[in-house]
């Protein structure tokens, strides 16, 4: 059976999402390159209930993006695994399309993510609860 295309992205150049959410399967300092759900599910595993990264990654491999996950301890608190996951992209000069942090409300988070939108293009995505967030702590 033939995989349906999003027809808006019919040709034009697609870069990945990176995405860094919570996992029970995944090393926190490798990144997965994933095209769809059922490898999102195998390579990441259930997180908490809480977790938010895997909708987010669900919602992206079902219009057919494709998708670098990062693990991290905590979605929104666990600085270090977020500020790696930067590092190595920024380091390899990854193009992406966006950058999207489910559960961060922290500025240096958001502060520490901005060169990598920047060296990109990429859009910046995050929830209005977060968002907010963000907001209010000025």
């Amino acid at each position: 059976m033939e995989k349906k295309k999003n027809a808006f992205l019919r040709g034009k150049t697609v870069y990945p999402i990176a995405l860094f959410g919570e996992g029970a399967r995944v090393s926190s300092h490798t990144p997965l390159f994933l095209r769809t759900v059922e490898e999102l599910l195998e390579q990441v595993g259930m997180p908490s209930l809480e977790s938010l990264g895997l909708s987010f990654a669900m919602q992206t491999l079902l219009y057919h993006l494709p998708l670098i996950y990062f693990q991290v301890e905590e979605e929104g608190f666990s600085r270090e695994d977020y500020f790696l996951g930067f590092h190595l992209l920024l380091q390899k000069k990854e193009k992406l399309s966006a950058v999207c942090l489910p559960g961060v409300g922290d500025d240096a988070i958001f502060q520490a993510a901005l060169p990598l939108c920047e060296q990109s293009q990429a859009l910046l995505l995050t929830t209005e609860k977060d968002l907010f967030d963000y907001l209010i702590s000025y």
